[in-house]
């Protein structure tokens, strides 16, 4: 499969990164993503760096990624060199992570905790498709160090799973909610999707109703996107499936938004809910912050000190590298102050937390001030954050704070 991904500047077979990235990096909380490529079955909507068995053919097995993974977190730990942080999130993404055994999930995870060690209470999550663990498997990755597990549901629709091709039952993501609370899981997140072709909003409703029923103390809720090359796109193409209306996804987010905090549940961020502090997912945070964040695993993206990174994408490729000992990075770019604070200003505006205002220029600030008398923003103790208007037009805020 060829790459798609875009070429930026040559990134050196070692790895090095400059030594104004690595002293930026001793400074911010540190994190790591691990990738994990693989899938039973491709859903229709989904352009993610994933591979089921029979598009691998013989190359990338699933039976030596753990160990090509933790190649790459010792790479990171010689190109990363003296940086004296521990790792305060993990989150093990994809894909479907649990396709793989909880131990070699285990192994992953025991490999950043040896070479880095893990921040007294890190997070560590890790995605699920409901159908792929049980509560054996769910107490192995507790066992391991898992601290927070995250499921695929999108819909207790049986007709809206069908068109996404989900291949679970509408109940199924119910009971391993139940299953990871009996294993001693703590924190629980829900991912939900709107918008689907087909689906009425009282489907929408049904869904988050029954997600609410499972009482996760997180839920995650995004508007469906309709990504080129997908499955999905190419039916609507054909004229099978509807595209997504704007007004009903906007219907769809403020029934959620209503639902979600009358269980008590409270926004962070646009799409993500949760019922305390400690619920949040920090990993994410830890994103939209601009912080420090290795991606381990074919096709992931890493940020160090304005230095951002992304590896080659098949596992056929990505295990050639690293069994060389060279580094699997395809390319990489480096963040001017000016994209760096117009990435600011696309990702905290998001959060309940608001923008600082100094991240804005002097342009920005006089639009902040219409975007306050347009009622699309709060400003309180120099930070502007969205009111409930604001977060359905959050991109034309954005727009408006960029001019």
């Amino acid at each position: 499969m060829p790459s798609t991904l875009p070429e930026g500047e040559v990134a050196p077979r070692d790895g090095v990164l400059p030594e104004s990235a690595l002293r930026e990096a001793g400074a911010r909380p540190l994190g790591f993503y691990l990738h994990v490529p693989f899938c039973a079955s491709r859903c229709g909507y989904c352009d993610f760096n994933t591979y089921t068995a029979k598009e691998l053919g013989g190359g990338g097995s699933q039976a030596s990624y753990a160990e090509t993974a933790v190649h790459e977190v010792r790479l990171a730990r010689r190109v990363l060199g003296e940086l004296d942080r521990p790792v305060e999130t993990v989150f093990f993404g994809g894909g479907t992570p649990t396709l793989l055994p909880a131990a070699d999930l285990g192994r992953m995870l025991a490999a950043v905790r040896d070479e880095f060690g893990l921040a007294p209470g890190a997070e560590v999550t890790t995605e699920a498709n409901p159908e792929s663990v049980d509560q054996a498997y769910l107490e192995g990755l507790l066992e391991a160090g898992f601290t927070r597990v995250s499921f695929g549901m999108q819909s207790a629709s049986t007709h809206v799973l069908r068109i996404l091709d989900r291949h679970h039952t509408p109940g199924r993501a119910l009971q391993a909610v139940k299953e990871a609370t009996a294993a001693g899981f703590e924190h629980v997140n829900l991912d939900l999707i709107y918008g689907t072709p087909g689906e009425s909003l009282e489907d929408w409703r049904a869904s988050l109703e029954s997600a609410l029923s499972a009482e996760p103390d997180h839920v995650s809720a995004y508007a469906l996107i309709v990504e080129d090359g997908t499955q999905l796109a190419r039916r609507i193409r054909r004229g099978e499936l509807p595209m997504p209306d704007d007004d009903d996804l906007a219907d769809k987010y403020v029934l959620a938004d209503e639902l979600l905090t009358a269980h008590g549940l409270h926004w962070y961020e646009v799409s993500n809910w949760a019922r305390t502090d400690a619920a949040r997912c920090r990993h994410n945070e830890l994103y939209w912050r601009g912080d420090t964040w290795w991606g381990v695993g074919p096709g992931a993206h890493s940020h160090v000190g304005g230095i951002r990174w992304w590896n080659v994408k098949h596992p056929s490729a990505y295990a050639e590298r690293l069994n060389a000992g060279d580094s699997p990075a395809h390319a990489r770019e480096t963040l001017d102050p000016a994209t760096r604070r117009i990435e600011r200003v696309l990702l905290e505006i998001r959060l309940s937390a608001g923008l600082p205002l100094d991240v804005l220029d002097t342009p920005g600030r006089a639009a902040a001030d219409q975007v306050v008398a347009d009622g699309l923003a709060t400003l309180m103790n120099n930070r502007l954050t969205l009111t409930n208007r604001g977060r359905l037009l959050a991109d034309a805020v954005v727009h408006t704070l960029l001019p």
